[in-house]
């Protein structure tokens, strides 16, 4: 791999432990000791900015892109998204329970100005009683962890035992999305509303309108 400095070096910075799970990760990729670490915001939501983080190869960063090497991992940001993750940190999630990585940046979206846009198709009923307890954990529990590095969770609709989430904000996951829901927000979900035995997470990862670590692109 090409050990790569585009542009200012504070832009980007990964912890120690951020930089072995990655490392772990891509162990497991094809071509692995091509592929660089890309981080691109794609949106906004819930005041923070979103990401697309993927394995791709570090030769196909443009001169204006942002690149560094750092312990045998190279990191790429389009040049689009330099500014708004200027000062950013990627770093593992210290609460283990929650698992996977966030990216602590201290960089927000402008508030959008006018009236909020419609939303598109007929509204979900969340007031039943285990929609409410839901939404409850979610407000009392997760919510205020995931909180301080930007994320989210939010009840899109409770069929018969099965919970429908949709995760937001700036906890970027790696690879540990699936963790981070079976092992943090479903375990305490189903310690506390009984009638939930399942949590399905809605949020549409394929998009990259989402933080969260995607395969090596093709």
């Amino acid at each position: 791999m090409a050990t790569l400095e585009h542009g200012n070096a504070e832009t980007l910075r990964i912890s120690d432990a951020a930089l072995a799970m990655v490392l772990s990760l891509r162990a497991d990729e094809e071509n692995a000791g091509t592929l660089a670490l890309w981080i691109d915001v794609t949106g906004t939501e819930g005041g923070a900015y979103t990401y697309d983080i993927y394995f791709q190869s570090s030769d196909d960063a443009a001169a204006e892109d942002w690149s560094r090497e750092s312990g045998g991992l190279t990191l790429v940001v389009p040049a689009a998204s330099t500014a708004k993750i200027q000062g950013s940190l990627l770093d593992v999630n210290p609460d283990a329970a929650e698992g996977g990585m966030f990216i602590e940046n201290p960089n927000r979206p402008a508030r959008p100005s006018g009236p909020s846009p419609a939303i598109s198709g007929p509204p979900i009923d969340l007031s039943g009683d285990v929609a409410q307890r839901v939404m409850q954990v979610l407000e009392q529990q997760i919510n205020p962890s995931i909180a301080a590095h930007g994320g989210r969770a939010d009840l899109v609709a409770v069929e018969g035992d099965i919970a429908f989430l949709r995760l937001s904000g700036g906890c970027a996951g790696c690879g540990m999305a699936a963790v981070t829901l079976s092992q943090g927000i479903e375990v305490a979900l189903r310690d506390s509303v009984e009638e939930i035995t399942r949590v399905i997470d809605v949020t549409d990862h394929a998009s990259g309108a989402n933080p969260y670590y995607e395969a090596a692109k093709k």
